[in-house]
């Protein structure tokens, strides 16, 4: 076994019509679906793994709130609600691009994304969504259904409030998914990031208010979780399913997610641009 460093030609530029760039990423996106189809088994074990998750904090926080009618303006319904649509959002939004390219680096075959005549960065975020896809099919849908059933969680503010939320949910799935993206290009020049992988999965969970909302942060760190995106992937979707963001407030919640969104395309794009210029294949 051995490694060897290649500085790669660059990738053929191709121009494509908008009907063809629609069918090709389209092509990834089935892709991605049917891959999962695979392992559907799991998403089937998924749904009792989230409805134990929803259960655990649901105990926490009823044994919080018995001391407190509410906190941070927050009632035990209101976090009720917040905490399951949070981890149903998850399981939609959910993806692994970075270990993905991770992997392809460790088995020498990244080389090949970079001579095929489509933009990598689209590739593996049109295959995460047709896997996000299957997912909302078989494992949120079911989640949400479970959920609502054994908890008492709040419908959602008005069906204005909805709308905005749905929205939110799927720019999430982007945002994750750019940020993954960025993350999984450090595996280009460090090889393996293991260790970068766990570090990022439990600071997103708690940097994005999955685990607690946002506003229970001491007030420093809520200043300076504003000049990030981590936010708007779970603790600004759930306020808009509240509620708690009302009238222009709404709009300007989806711009900035929207601005994040590119904003973190945009350095994905940058680093992977950085990384690949010279590529270690690993292999014999």
């Amino acid at each position: 076994m051995g490694t060897a460093d290649l500085a790669l030609p660059s990738r053929p530029e191709r121009t494509f019509s908008p009907g063809t760039l629609a069918r090709i990423y389209g092509e990834f996106v089935r892709v991605g679906f049917v891959n999962t189809i695979a392992y559907r088994l799991r998403y089937y074990t998924g749904i009792v793994t989230y409805f134990i998750y929803v259960s655990v904090y649901y105990f926490i926080w009823k044994a919080i709130y018995a001391h407190s009618a509410s906190i941070e303006g927050f009632d035990f319904s209101h976090l009720l609600t917040y905490v399951a649509v949070g981890w149903i959002m998850r399981s939609f939004y959910y993806n692994n691009i970075d270990q993905d390219i991770a992997n392809q680096v460790l088995e020498g075959k990244l080389a090949m994304d970079l001579i095929k005549p489509v933009n990598p960065q689209a590739m593996y975020i049109a295959q995460a969504l047709g896997e996000s896809v299957f997912r909302l099919v078989m494992l949120t849908a079911p989640t949400a259904v479970v959920l609502l059933l054994v908890y008492p969680v709040r419908r959602p503010a008005s069906g204005w409030h909805l709308v905005a939320f749905l929205v939110s949910a799927v720019l999430s799935f982007f945002l994750v998914a750019a940020i993954n993206f960025a993350v999984g290009t450090f595996a280009i020049r460090l090889k393996s990031i293991l260790g970068l992988l766990r570090a990022k999965y439990f600071l997103l969970e708690l940097f994005s208010g999955l685990l607690i909302p946002i506003s229970f942060f001491p007030h420093v760190f809520q200043v300076a979780l504003a000049f990030m995106p981590f936010q708007y992937i779970s603790y600004i979707p759930v306020l808009l399913y509240l509620g708690k963001i009302s009238g222009l407030g709404i709009l300007r919640a989806l711009g900035l997610q929207l601005f994040w969104v590119t904003a973190m395309i945009a350095l994905g794009h940058g680093l992977w641009t950085w990384s690949s210029r010279k590529i270690t294949i690993q292999g014999g």
